[in-house]
């Protein structure tokens, strides 16, 4: 029996350009893993997708399901079985739902239990018979918001158009939302019109006929090209931001690049200004000349072909202007405003009805930057620049430029900040502030923009937790883990010595004291704590550190931040060396036994062996120089005085029992357990290690 291809396109309304991709990849998993789950086998799966349509091309697909053999497991035997050696309800119960009889049950050993089996023979199907079930795989795909239309219960990303279901030649029934499946398809909104699909390996190449280029990377080379033909041609430079090439990508089903102009006197605009009224909002690409200046021209992509295209070109230089006239306009009447009054307005406008205005948010920001200054040391007058950009780094975001852009919130606060005369330190850091924006952003580079990026960043942190916005799966509207991120790359990159359980409890006090905390202090830091655990453990799965070492490095404070990373980066880097498991045993045998004591001023008189004796001398020597390691950063030093202590440790098990009958002298080798048991955490948790 030959193999047949599979086709199945959903036609749509026009979807955001931000759904598309991922959809596209959903269908073809899900088609995949559907047929792989249901014994189909096929070679190869195509993946299709416009703005229009979601589709899949699975090549050469089994006409029918393999055949199965396999051994159904049951009950136990005692359970099968009653005393009498009869068949009980739960084997017959078995049988029956396997289709077979107690006379088919065989018994078979698992972990020295016998269990009642049954071979289970399972004839495969037709696959056209079982195809209609991709109904199901098709209404189960997800978006990030769903809509209804007309009657209908399904919620989907669009209005479903026309469904293309073909195996072969053959159309397999199939029905959604009174659409029912056909092997026509539909071009391009006004250069195409309905065809005819005979054969599903036509699918890709008909539509292009129809002016649609189905294949998703198939149209965004061809807009690459496009706009490299348009570089050569005018000696241009023309910037391919990744995002914006996806958008278009996505926004287009037969794309045609070309150019447009504008005037040369809205260059004087600031080059963000210019950048970001054509890319976010006209999903134009800006023109540089070879040395990277910014040219009077744009790139833009249409939905159609090079007819007119002197009249589009047109069409989208008089929206620009428009644009770039407005933008004038703000950025004019914004360079008569004064920071000082813009800085007042911020008290009108609420950051949260709980937390307050954003004039109250800045002034939290200005003590937390000058708290973390004082902490670091900085001289008294990069503390004056720190605390005057805290103070104006929000001022921008009541400015016409911002409340048009409001992407360009910090960007123009620079410049606005430099405009009207503030140091440039203060300037940069207004914008370094909002560093990093996003995964792949740098940390700021200043050290005042780090400070007061750190500052805002744990004000909204904290704020939430203070009032129970808490991240919770997938959700989290305020986007605090990406703060949190965005503190341990700065704390990572700087390197400062900062302790984040002490900065959370100075960050929370001043919601305590503001009345604004609605959660006890206690638990508020434990949850702190967790988040920010969890955004170093993924800092920690991006360098390769094995998951039981992170776990180790974890099961204490947090503390700084660097410490923690080099701590994990070293047992990792020694998790092969031969003397490793044995000193990690050893000091796990320590840490264990310090679980039964409490911490207590440990009394030498008490000794009854010169193992005791020996452990405690050693013990003594050893901590200072384990804390000064650890305060010079140097985690292979202090791990290496720790390790010295293993001979010491094991001669001590060996001749004393900690567990005395002796009540007082119990304690006091408890005690001693649980002061070594501190220094030991000072590198991690050493029971989360696992060795070999």
């Amino acid at each position: 029996m030959s193999n047949r291809d599979l086709l199945i396109e959903i036609g749509l309304e026009e979807m955001p350009a931000r759904f598309v991709t991922d959809a596209m990849n959903q269908l073809g998993d899900k088609v995949s893993n559907w047929l792989l789950e249901h014994n189909i086998s096929f070679e190869q799966i195509e993946r299709f997708s416009s703005p229009r349509r979601l589709a899949v091309l699975v090549h050469d697909v089994e006409e029918k399901q393999k055949d199965v053999e396999l051994e159904a497991k049951g009950p136990a035997k005692k359970i099968a079985l009653d005393q009498d050696g009869n068949w009980t309800k739960a084997a017959i119960g078995f049988t029956r739902g396997q289709g077979a009889t107690v006379e088919d049950i065989f018994f078979k050993e698992i972990n020295g239990v016998e269990y009642a089996h049954i071979n289970k023979f399972i004839k495969g199907k037709e696959t056209k018979e079982i195809l209609g079930e991709l109904e199901d795989v098709i209404t189960h795909l997800s978006f990030p918001k769903n809509m209804r239309w007309g009657n209908q219960e399904l919620r989907y990303v669009r209005p479903i158009k026309w469904i293309v279901a073909l195996f072969g030649n053959e159309i397999f029934p199939m029905t959604i939302t009174n659409v029912t499946s056909s092997n026509k398809t539909k071009g391009h909104r006004f250069l195409g019109h309905e065809v005819e699909i005979t054969s599903p390996r036509d699918y890709n190449n008909l539509l292009m006929s129809q002016y649609v280029i189905a294949d998703y990377l198939e149209r965004k080379e061809a807009i690459t090209n496009q706009i490299k033909i348009l570089e050569e041609d005018n000696n241009w430079e023309v910037p391919i931001d990744a995002d914006l090439l996806e958008e278009v990508t996505n926004l287009v089903e037969y794309p045609t690049a070309f150019y447009g102009k504008f005037e040369k006197e809205f260059l004087s605009l600031p080059e963000e200004v210019l950048i970001t009224s054509m890319r976010e909002h006209q999903r134009y690409f800006p023109v540089k000349d070879k040395n990277g200046a910014l040219l009077p021209y744009f790139v833009a992509v249409r939905n159609g072909d090079h007819n007119h295209l002197d009249k589009v070109a047109k069409g989208n230089e008089k929206v620009l202007h428009a644009r770039l006239s407005d933008a004038d306009f703000f950025y004019k009447e914004d360079q008569k405003l004064k920071i000082d009054d813009l800085i007042k307005k911020l008290d009108k406008i609420i950051y949260h009805e709980e937390i307050g205005s954003i004039g109250d948010k800045v002034r939290r920001i200005q003590q937390i930057t000058k708290h973390i200054a004082e902490h670091l040391g900085l001289d008294s007058e990069t503390q004056k620049k720190a605390n005057r950009a805290a103070e104006i780094c929000k001022f921008d975001l009541v400015t016409n430029m911002v409340y048009e852009f409001p992407e360009l919130q910090g960007v123009m606060g620079e410049r606005y900040a430099r405009v009207s005369g503030e140091d440039e330190d203060v300037a940069i850091a207004i914008n370094e502030h909002y560093m990093p924006r996003h995964a792949d952003d740098a940390s700021p580079a200043s050290t005042i923009g780090a400070i007061i990026s750190l500052a805002d960043k744990l004000d909204t942190i904290v704020g939430c937790f203070s009032i129970g916005i808490i991240p919770t799966g997938s959700q989290d509207p305020y986007a605090l883990r990406r703060m949190a991120s965005g503190v341990v790359q700065i704390l990572l990159d700087k390197g400062w010595n900062i302790n984040l359980e002490e900065l959370f409890e100075y960050v929370l006090n001043l919601f305590i004291k503001a009345n604004i905390a609605k959660l006890e202090k206690q638990e508020i830091e434990k949850e702190l704590v967790q988040f920010f655990k969890l955004r170093i453990k993924h800092e920690l799965n991006t360098r390769n550190i094995r998951y039981d070492i992170i776990d180790a490095v974890l099961g204490t404070k947090i503390g700084n931040v660097g410490l923690i990373v080099e701590k994990a980066e070293m047992l990792e880097n020694n998790k092969d060396h031969q003397e490793f498991k044995s000193t990690i045993e050893s000091l796990s045998r320590v840490v264990n036994i310090a679980k039964k004591g409490v911490e207590a001023e440990i009394n030498p008189n008490l000794f009854e062996s010169n193992e005791e004796k020996q452990l405690y001398e050693k013990f003594t020597e050893i901590k200072p120089k384990v804390i000064d390691s650890l305060n010079n950063h140097n985690v292979k030093e202090s791990f290496h005085l720790l390790a010295s202590l293993r001979e010491v440790i094991d001669q001590y098990f060996d001749h004393t029992m900690v567990m005395a009958d002796d009540e007082v002298v119990r304690k006091n080798r408890l005690s001693q357990m649980v002061q070594l048991a501190n220094i030991i955490y000072l590198i991690g948790d050493m029971n989360a290690i696992i060795v070999k």
